[in-house]
């Protein structure tokens, strides 16, 4: 039974209690649609979830108001019960949410009219499919590395480059695509474009497969003409476009991580409590109940970092810049520990393939890694702390 006491934290109002309650009956009347892992179609599969998603109304809370959803602005702690509950019921539908959210969240925060009305109601809806195009072979964490480049010509950019890592490659309607434009060296000097997935000059030139199956590849432009109205923000302010995104949804990933760890605890009391070992239950074991008491410590310490910085993203803070990290590096570093007990109280039938509890171990690993990995928060939190020792 997925403990549900820290609904009542002062962090939640009762509009998300109860968008928590719907969800949860949502999910139980769905779990064939939500419980598929290594669909002999994955990209078809994802496909049906973003529409199964946008059909149930759970899409709207990923774009604002003109894009469907119910409040007035991106609403942070809506966006993490999401994703905690949709990962506690099934990790392919935690990504399609997640990536339907990244993809177009530098339109939410920084598209023109014309270009939020054209993506974000059918983003909403399901019927487009969104992506995130940061990354690359050399600039994954550091984005001032970019080296794709965009150059003005007349009323275009030309496109030339790779982007790879690519979540939703090959999947996804429009990608959001950061490029060199020029205007300064560095960080400075780059932009965010919206892509259309069927633009000339873009192609996915290869699909890479991972440990928890979900679409990903490598992204090649050539020549690529986008028109000048499809910037986003100003030119020359995409690292701005790129941080602010990820200040929103970072502390989201800690949240889907809250989920995952939560299951395995759930997975993990079930079968302790069931199985036999040496005349008794092994939940009578004080080694077992030592790892239960370490589980549900780093489940809750996870929760109170994760509605911490939601809710003060929020309340009307600019940047959570600090709080997210703070929150994504430790429920996704916790969840980890929580997954590899709960599969060490299963023994031999945790690295069972079809076990709850596998498939777990295998979606954690990669959280701990993208939207910055752990080492990254870790020097983002003490850059922070400097800066705040120097304005004492």
């Amino acid at each position: 039974m997925l403990d549900s006491s820290y609904l009542h934290w002062p962090f939640l109002e009762d509009r998300h209690r109860e968008l928590k309650k719907k969800l949860d009956h949502w999910c139980t009347t769905h779990t064939r649609q939500l419980g598929t892992d290594g669909s002999d179609d994955l990209d078809g599969e994802c496909r049906a979830l973003v529409r199964l998603l946008g059909d149930g109304g759970w899409l709207a809370h990923t774009v604002p108001t003109d894009g469907g959803t119910r409040a007035p602005a991106l609403d942070v702690r809506s966006l993490c019960l999401v994703r905690e509950t949709l990962a506690y019921h099934g990790g392919l539908a935690d990504f399609c949410f997640a990536m339907q959210g990244l993809g177009s969240g530098p339109v939410s925060l920084f598209g023109s009219q014309q270009i939020r009305r054209k993506w974000l109601p059918n983003v909403a809806s399901g019927h487009h499919v969104a992506a995130f195009a940061l990354s690359e072979k050399q600039a994954g964490s550091d984005v001032s590395a970019i080296t794709t480049q965009a150059v003005r010509d007349g009323d275009h950019y030309v496109i030339n480059g790779e982007k790879t890592w690519i979540s939703n490659a090959g999947v996804a309607d429009f990608y959001t695509v950061f490029a060199r434009s020029g205007e300064a060296p560095g960080a400075r000097g780059l932009s965010a474009f919206v892509v259309a997935a069927d633009t000339p000059g873009l192609e996915v030139s290869e699909r890479i497969d991972i440990i928890a199956p979900h679409p990903l590849g490598t992204l090649k432009f050539d020549q690529c003409r986008v028109p000048v109205d499809q910037i986003l923000g100003e030119a020359g302010r995409g690292f701005q476009v790129a941080m602010a995104t990820l200040d929103v949804f970072r502390t989201t990933v800690a949240a889907a991580a809250l989920g995952f760890a939560r299951r395995a605890l759930d997975e993990a009391l079930e079968h302790v409590t069931q199985r036999e070992l040496f005349g008794g239950p092994l939940s009578e074991l004080q080694m077992t109940q030592a790892s239960i008491a370490d589980m549900a410590l780093d489940i809750d310490s996870s929760a109170l970092l994760v509605y911490r910085s939601a809710w003060t993203k929020d309340s009307g803070q600019e940047r959570v810049t600090r709080e997210a990290a703070m929150a994504k590096l430790h429920a996704t570093e916790r969840a980890q520990q929580v997954i590899d007990r709960a599969v060490q109280l299963f023994g031999g039938l945790g690295v069972t393939s079809g076990q709850v509890v596998e498939r777990l171990y295998r979606e954690i690993r990669s959280l701990r890694i993208y939207e910055g990995a752990s080492e990254v928060q870790k020097l983002i939190i003490a850059r922070n702390e400097y800066k705040r020792h120097a304005r004492t």
